[in-house]
């Protein structure tokens, strides 16, 4: 039996008041070559009764569905993963939708057996209307480490796994995996795009990203942020330990610290100050400054002061700022 062009994995928990919506937005896709993978992470809402009667009542459509124990998004992405089919690897968080032509419009980088595929989304509100469109440079196929460094540049790198096409052989022999229960894109996304020998950023604007507190991947209880914060600083030293490994220029490791370092800091604003403090302290003890691009700091200042929580703390925000004087500090000295 031919293997189908793209399996789309939907982890879902407790988001019955969105699955069918999305559900309907794949079936609606003018591009038909695919299967759906869905991996109930142990909901205890209505999501399975739903998802079971759309498999009944849709017969033309090949949806596989599985259900685990909950483990978080990053276990049950990897969960579809094993039992996915495709020549590519699409992720749908299940409070999400797709425009209807959005695989048809990626499919010439599908057919040209691109590793990964770069696209875009909208952020819309519960009454579909677009709040923003989020951009990022377009440009043609070029290595990993080349889009990598672009993305970076253009300080429009996002690492979200819904805006990516993945070559699923490509993702499969590199053994990639989403690690910890928070920030797994985070986590992940930078190892897969440096690693790729073909990279290509589209300007297909297809994913629509709802603004909701229901996401699986997207719950703003604040009980949660400490773990959140742990789990960032654990990406960031198994990246840090790990980068060395790979088979890549000096440069785009460089690029790789800073991506990580800046986004570790700037975590900071989401903590409370006990929070904060404990953090800090984590952040000090890895001296991430060393990480830091001298020449970035006016740019990461100027965002900092848009934050306007980072005043609710002003041990935090000297913290930040102290951070970037000593980073010019270490990269000077080193100039002799």
């Amino acid at each position: 039996m031919k293997s189908p062009k793209l399996s789309i994995i939907i982890p879902v928990y407790n988001v019955e008041k969105y699955i069918k919506h999305c559900l309907d937005s794949i079936k609606a896709q003018t591009m038909k070559d695919f299967e759906i993978i869905v991996v109930n992470d142990g909901a205890t809402d209505n999501s399975e009764k739903m998802i079971k009667e759309y498999q009944k009542n849709n017969p033309d459509l090949t949806i596989k569905y599985f259900k685990k124990e909950n483990g978080g998004l990053a276990s049950a992405r990897n969960y579809g993963v094993k039992y996915a089919k495709g020549d590519y690897i699409s992720f749908i968080d299940p409070d999400d939708y797709l425009d209807n032509n959005t695989y048809e419009d990626l499919k010439v980088y599908m057919d040209e057996k691109i590793d990964v595929i770069k696209f875009k989304l909208k952020l819309v509100n519960t009454k579909k209307e677009i709040m923003e469109l989020v951009s990022g440079p377009v440009f043609n196929k070029c290595s990993g480490e080349e889009a990598y460094k672009i993305l970076c540049i253009s300080d429009k790198f996002m690492d979200p796994a819904c805006i990516y096409l993945y070559r699923r052989e490509y993702f499969i022999e590199n053994n990639f995996q989403y690690r910890l229960r928070y920030h797994e894109d985070f986590g992940l996304t930078s190892l897969v795009i440096i690693n790729a020998k073909t990279f290509v950023s589209t300007n297909c604007y297809g994913y629509n990203y709802l603004q909701t507190d229901n996401s699986l991947t997207r719950d703003n209880d604040y009980n949660k942020n400490k773990l959140r914060a742990k789990d960032m600083i654990a990406h960031y030293d198994y990246m840090i330990e790990n980068i060395e490994k790979y088979n890549i220029q000096k440069e785009t490791k460089e690029f790789v610290k800073r991506y990580y370092t800046n986004s570790v800091i700037l975590k900071t604003q989401t903590l409370n100050e006990q929070e904060q403090k404990e953090y800090i302290k984590e952040i000090k003890k890895r001296k991430m400054y060393k990480n830091i691009k001298v020449n970035n700091i006016k740019q990461l200042i100027k965002r900092i002061l848009l934050e306007s929580s980072f005043f609710k703390y002003v041990d935090c925000f000297m913290f930040i700022i102290g951070t970037y004087i000593r980073s010019c500090i270490y990269h000077y000295e080193k100039m002799f």
